[in-house]
């Protein structure tokens, strides 16, 4: 997927990953706790946040609409279309952030940051793929999976488990696609950091935020 980095090349990535070496990327399925252990790891050790889910409404609004045909579509479905009445697989493969799509833009938004200090960069679209090439120290980067359980325990702690699905004429089917869509994620990252040789952290529900903000420090080597 390195087309969805933009106009980046092979000859560039060199240069690229020298002014990107201060980056910390902790990616990630949904409900893994990403931007509460950013927050705690950067808190702990001086660093900056990137939050890169915060910044989809922006990156939405500089696209054109050859930038991101995924996300045109899916702007312009319904909600039911949206989370209803397709299956959870058509889900997965054309959501347009599980796609790489306006990846070069989190990398423009992190070579806009300050020189100097160290950068957490956090978020779903953070994926592995597109994370290698960029990566001067290869444990530099993380990818948090949590298992179904620890997931939906998660939507249901924050009250956002039907934010989604509440919005739909079939509640109860749409948040089954989206938990087994998010499932699926999941699944794909754990093959994806297995094949590339990135470091990736299993989450279950006997885990503390203080367990795994120690398995990030560590991974990170801070």
């Amino acid at each position: 997927m390195m087309e969805a980095v933009g106009e980046i090349t092979e000859s560039a990535l060199p240069a690229l990953r020298g002014r990107l070496r201060r980056v910390y990327w902790i990616g990630g399925g949904s409900g893994a706790g990403k931007s509460t252990i950013a927050r705690r790891v950067a808190g702990q050790h001086g660093l900056r946040v990137y939050a890169s889910d915060d910044a989809m409404q922006d990156h939405d609004g500089r696209l054109r609409p050859h930038d991101a045909p995924l996300l045109s579509r899916f702007k312009a479905m319904g909600m039911d279309e949206r989370w209803v009445s397709r299956s959870p697989e058509t889900m997965l493969a054309s959501f347009p952030w599980f796609q790489g799509e306006l990846f070069g833009l989190i990398i423009e938004d992190l070579l806009r940051l300050p020189a100097g200090t160290g950068v957490i960069a956090e978020g779903f679209r953070l994926l592995p793929d597109l994370v290698k090439p960029l990566l001067a120290e290869p444990g530099h980067a993380v990818w948090l999976l949590p298992a179904p359980g620890f997931r939906r325990a998660a939507f249901a702690s924050r009250g956002s488990l039907w934010q989604i699905a509440g919005k739909t004429s079939d509640p109860e089917a749409a948040l089954r696609n989206l938990l087994d869509r998010d499932r699926m994620f999941t699944e794909l990252l754990c093959a994806e950091t297995k094949r590339l040789e990135l470091r990736a952290i299993k989450i279950d529900t006997t885990m503390t935020e203080d367990d795994l903000t120690e398995r990030v420090t560590e991974a990170f080597e801070l």
